[in-house]
């Protein structure tokens, strides 16, 4: 059994200061619930000086040292390397269950890897320099829970002397803000890389598929990029400020940068409290209105979301299908849904969600879990396979991170991944951004294409218009 080492630390109500003091540190890395602006929201992880990077393109995998220096390629399931060096780390003393993340993974798995799992031959472009995963193999990690006020650093076993000491010393005595000195501009306004009309037939062609029996729903999106220059840090912090969601992250790297603000959960794994079985949560958005100018406007539109028909029919046919991913590694007869068409507001949109629950097989593991459910239905459609092959013909340029997942998986079996919604990359001085939404018989064009800008146009808002010096 391995053991995890725990040391208290202050606790900030804002895990921005925390990060500041770490972010220069080698792949930085930040799950931030913004618990200070939204509701329901726990835990923070922060982390960094990866001891492995884990890279997949086209389904080759790439192990990179801490140094920087392959070690190694290999040809075989990432799935299964990444189980690997999940067993390596394990098993963790159960009285270490409830902590979030005692040594494992963070990072992405970008949309694109679906097209292996589901055997999708490929139409559309790469445009975005990144690979389909990056993992970090981090050994620590700074857990910060707002619900008990409590902040500290974990460390596993296994981490080396050099890390632990480096880390120790940075969080030695107080937390010491080192501010956010960057400067960011945009260099042109946000490009859609399709016109309005593209979308418009895009939209048409999949309720034709829907007549014709191919699919019942599939999520459609466009694309939209601008040139930029500066401190990507500071961008999400913008960002942050006027759009705080629970499942939010940033990581940089190598001049590359994630920057996601996405409010939706996609797989969650945690011990029950007899710390004997693990519990599988999904939460799928399916429904969106924008907010109302007055509070009076506001609350009709909520309450013309949750009555919605046709939001309700889209919402429930993605359940049934992630009722029927998780089921594949989940007990017989355990998987429930225990909130169904439920409103979660933020400060652009309404958002209908529900609640998918189960218990994992015993012989099953969470990488399992994560592999066969891969990517979250809430952003493919129904059936999965055939709403892929549809978003692939139609889109001009593949999705990239966009629509993938991000977030940790940890030695103890806990996890928690989000959907990569409302989410910036930045590569190559170009920063990319994606606004979508699912398409029923019921769907409008007009509408649809309205909802697929008015779910990114306050990010791109943001930033074209921030400036600094």
């Amino acid at each position: 059994m391995k053991n995890i080492s725990v040391v208290p630390q202050i606790y900030n109500k804002d895990s921005l200061k925390v990060f500041s003091s770490l972010h220069r540190c080698p792949n930085a890395i930040w799950l931030d619930s913004n618990h200070k602006d939204t509701n329901g929201a726990r835990f923070d992880i922060i982390s960094g000086f990866p001891t492995k990077i884990i890279e997949v393109q086209e389904n080759k995998v790439f192990i990179f040292e801490s140094n920087g220096s392959i070690k190694t390629e290999i040809s075989d399931n990432p799935f299964t390397v990444i189980e690997q060096f999940l067993k390596q780390l394990g098993p963790i003393n159960s009285k270490y269950r409830h902590i979030q993340f005692t040594g494992g993974f963070m990072g992405f798995f970008g949309y694109d890897h679906g097209r292996h799992l589901h055997a999708i031959e490929s139409i559309s472009k790469k445009i975005v320099d990144l690979p389909e995963i990056r993992l970090g193999l981090y050994h620590w990690a700074l857990i910060v829970d707002h619900d008990l006020k409590e902040t500290n650093l974990i460390f596993h076993e296994d981490c080396p002397s050099l890390i632990k000491k480096d880390v120790l010393n940075i969080f030695k005595g107080p937390i010491q803000d080192m501010g956010i000195d960057g400067s960011f501009k945009l260099q042109s306004a946000f490009q859609p890389t399709i016109s309005k009309s593209k979308y418009l037939k895009m939209v048409s062609q999949i309720k034709e598929y829907i007549l014709a029996g191919d699919c019942y729903q599939t999520n459609i999106s466009q694309h939209f990029h601008a040139q930029f220059e500066g401190d990507t840090l500071w961008a999400y912090l913008k960002l942050r400020s006027i759009l705080p969601s629970t499942h939010a992250m940033y990581w940089s790297w190598d001049n590359k940068a994630i920057l996601c603000l996405s409010p939706e959960r996609y797989l969650k794994t945690s011990w029950d409290q007899s710390r004997s079985i693990i519990n599988v949560e999904t939460k799928p958005i399916k429904g969106t209105i924008e907010r109302g100018r007055s509070k009076d406007e506001d609350k009709k539109k909520a309450i013309t979301l949750v009555e919605s028909t046709k939001d309700q029919a889209e919402n429930l046919m993605i359940v049934d299908l992630l009722r029927n991913d998780i089921s594949q590694n989940c007990k017989n007869d355990s998987v429930r849904v225990p909130k169904l068409f439920e409103i979660e507001s933020f400060p652009n949109v309404h958002h209908l969600v529900s609640t998918v629950t189960g218990e994992l097989e015993k012989k099953k593991s969470i990488v399992d879990l994560l592999r066969d459910s891969f990517p979250g239905g809430s952003i493919t459609g129904a059936p999965k396979k055939r709403s892929m092959e549809i978003i692939d013909e139609l889109e001009p340029v593949r999705r990239g991170v966009y629509c993938g997942s991000m977030g940790y998986i940890s030695s103890n079996d806990n996890m928690d991944l989000n959907i990569a919604i409302r989410t910036v990359t930045a590569s190559n001085s170009k920063l990319h951004i994606w606004g979508g939404g699912g398409i029923t018989n019921d769907s409008d064009p007009y509408a649809e294409y309205k909802e697929s800008i008015t779910k990114v146009k306050i990010l791109m808002d943001a930033l074209e218009s921030a400036k600094t010096s």
